[in-house]
């Protein structure tokens, strides 16, 4: 870091991503470009000194809710995705190794010839070394999200913030794409969200957040350098925070 460098405003964060992120252009799987465009991301805060925790979602390969929606047993498919989110948490760390950056994935489904099992005290000592820290399968329980499982990871490893990445530049009052009026927050504080019903995470998640203070930065993935701005704390999407937390 150089002395110009303005010290990263978060020292320890989660960045949820969905798994169609990883997919660029396409319609189905994964993008080696994408993959690689988010790997050097990554890179760049750590070498910032930030400690960084991934959790990837599979909806590139398989969703499970929409699944059980088709008649699948929800169950079933919900372990199905666990399993796309392992696979797409491999692709990323084989990437991020590729580039030259540690990184390890753990999963909260035992395959000790795939990845680490999850184990906190595991999972914290890479963080504290620079590691990356892929957290892969989900909860290892069927009807919990990867939002909750952001949400869990984040709350165990004592995650400064949540940095969840997306397809818009941050929180709206209303759907961006249906109405050219709709107002971007810049900060807005949980009891607030709860009350004009914004869809940041789903409920599981978003009350883990809230119940134990850690903060959303919802932003915009698809824009080069958001993530680094984001934590150096420049103006980027939109914060949800707790109301006694500076705007």
């Amino acid at each position: 870091m150089t002395a110009s460098t303005k010290p990263p405003r978060f020292k320890r964060i989660l960045l949820k991503l969905s798994g169609e992120a990883l997919m660029g252009e396409g319609k189905y799987g994964i993008s080696p470009k994408t993959l690689e465009q988010i790997a050097q991301e990554v890179r760049d805060i750590v070498k910032l000194g930030v400690e960084v925790g991934i959790v990837i979602g599979g909806g590139n390969i398989f969703r499970g809710v929409s699944a059980s929606t088709e008649g699948m047993d929800r169950a079933s498919a919900d372990y199905m995705g666990m399993l796309a989110t392992v696979i797409n948490a491999l692709a990323l760390r084989s990437t991020l190794t590729k580039i030259g950056v540690e990184a390890r994935v753990q999963t909260a489904i035992e395959m000790k010839n795939v990845a680490e099992p999850f184990i906190l005290g595991r999972a914290i000592r890479h963080l504290e070394l620079g590691r990356v820290v892929i957290f892969a399968a989900g909860t290892g329980n069927p009807y919990f999200s990867t939002d909750t499982t952001a949400a869990l990871r984040a709350s165990e490893i004592g995650a400064d913030v949540i940095l969840k990445a997306t397809k818009v530049d941050g929180v709206y009052d209303r759907d961006p794409n249906t109405d050219p009026n709709a107002r971007l927050y810049e900060h807005i504080t949980f009891t607030e969200a709860l009350a004009k019903r914004l869809q940041i995470m789903d409920s599981t998640a978003f009350s883990l957040c809230m119940d134990n203070k850690i903060p959303i930065l919802v932003f915009d993935m698809n824009k080069p350098s958001n993530i680094r701005d984001a934590v150096l704390g420049r103006k980027v999407g939109t914060l949800v925070c707790n109301e006694l937390e500076p705007k």
